[in-house]
């Protein structure tokens, strides 16, 4: 450890609803499994007694807890494919366990700007006359390419990222800010190689608590950008004995339900064939219809990162489902469906997304045969810092 350097250069970027610590690639040891104490001592992990993450820079929460390792492709078949790379790490609060098995969407929209910042690439496509750029990179987690466009600057003989252009407005940040369009391209399969992992798009999963008689509760196990296990909120009313009165807002925070959930994401996980015991995936998502007389949504959901109710939607969890919605039979292709036909509904290319913290659209393009050809959603971001860190 002696060779890297502490303090650590890194920038603190926030990537749609997430904020994280971006580091070069070249920066850290080769060998990645001598990354942990160095992001442990970034983050302030493990912290089990407070869960606050006051030791560093982590917030206490897993949308904060978060590191992006960029640097150029790692060798020559990849450069003709892609223009930069990165591993997307997200760390453990109370345990602090480095966990790599998944991408994250919100920060994914935020590479193409550090890549530019440090330049370790050029954009390959620049559209002068729209004053807009695209890099592509190439997620090491999932062995996927994702686009980010974004408006640019050029100055001193080089393309700058400008992120302060009051074009969107995102639900769970402030203000407006520039426009990033960030698109997966061909994101089914990330972490199982198939869209649809057992083949069906609805599976009987058996769940419980612990000392309570197993139930048995359909879910939705889908593939795309990141795995993720859909379950209806009238299902799990039913399983939770509350079919009469539904599910209430303050019932999705309760511990009893965030340990059911954690039941069936571990049966979900199961079933994929994923490690039952790795917290960040497959993550879990609760869907429920919108209200008759709603226009402003075609689905809500309610995700769980690490085990706790998001604050808003995980974009990757939010991309998975606008894919999800595209496939016949899933819980959310029915949940949509029924929504589209409902008088007056109002038409749109887009799934309408509603979550704790506003409504967000993504979109999925098909092929005839049913394979996802690319899954995209508009995020804004922001520099917040740029120095060094210790760890």
């Amino acid at each position: 450890m002696s060779t890297v350097a502490n303090p650590l250069p890194a920038t603190f970027l926030r990537g749609g609803t997430s904020k994280g610590i971006f580091l070069k690639r070249s920066d850290l040891p080769e060998d990645p499994s001598k990354w942990t104490p160095i992001f442990q001592g970034i983050m302030g992990s493990p912290d089990p007694q407070y869960r606050r993450q006051l030791n560093g820079m982590g917030g206490g929460v897993s949308s904060l807890s978060k590191i992006c390792v960029v640097g150029p492709p790692s060798s020559s078949e990849r450069a003709a494919e892609v223009d930069v790379e990165y591993t997307f790490v997200q760390v453990g609060i109370e345990d602090g366990a480095l966990d790599l098995s998944g991408n994250c969407g919100n920060l994914s929209s935020m590479i193409g700007v550090f890549a530019l910042d440090e330049q370790l690439c050029f954009p390959r496509n620049v559209d002068a006359d729209n004053g807009v750029a695209t890099v592509r990179s190439f997620n090491t987690n999932t062995s996927k390419i994702i686009d980010t466009t974004f408006p640019v600057s050029f100055s001193d003989g080089k393309h700058v990222a400008a992120l302060d252009v009051p074009q969107v407005e995102m639900a769970g940040v402030p203000g407006k800010a520039s426009r990033i369009v960030l698109q997966f391209v061909n994101p089914g399969g990330a972490r199982t190689g198939k869209l649809l992992p057992t083949g069906s798009p609805i599976d009987v999963l058996e769940c419980g608590l612990d000392g309570s008689a197993p139930s048995l509760i359909p879910a939705s196990l889908v593939d795309a950008t990141n795995p993720t296990v859909f379950v209806s909120s009238s299902d799990l009313s039913e399983v939770l004995g509350l079919q009469e009165r539904g599910l209430s807002s303050s019932d999705f925070a309760s511990p009893n339900v965030e340990r059911l959930l954690e039941s069936i994401r571990q049966a979900g996980a199961k079933r994929m064939g994923l490690d039952p015991s790795a917290k960040a995936q497959p993550k879990i998502a609760v869907l429920s219809e919108p209200s008759e007389d709603a226009t402003d949504a075609d689905i809500i959901i309610h995700a769980f990162s690490m085990g706790v109710l998001h604050k808003a939607v995980p974009m990757t969890v939010g991309l998975c489902l606008g894919v999800a919605t595209g496939v016949e039979g899933t819980i959310a292709h029915g949940i949509v469906s029924k929504a589209r036909a409902r008088p007056g509904a109002i038409p749109n290319d887009m799934v309408r997304i509603r979550h704790p913290g506003g409504v967000v659209a993504v979109g999925a393009e098909f092929a005839g045969d049913g394979t996802v050809l690319n899954a995209q959603v508009l995020r804004t971001g922001r520099r917040l810092m740029k120095g060094v860190v210790w760890w």
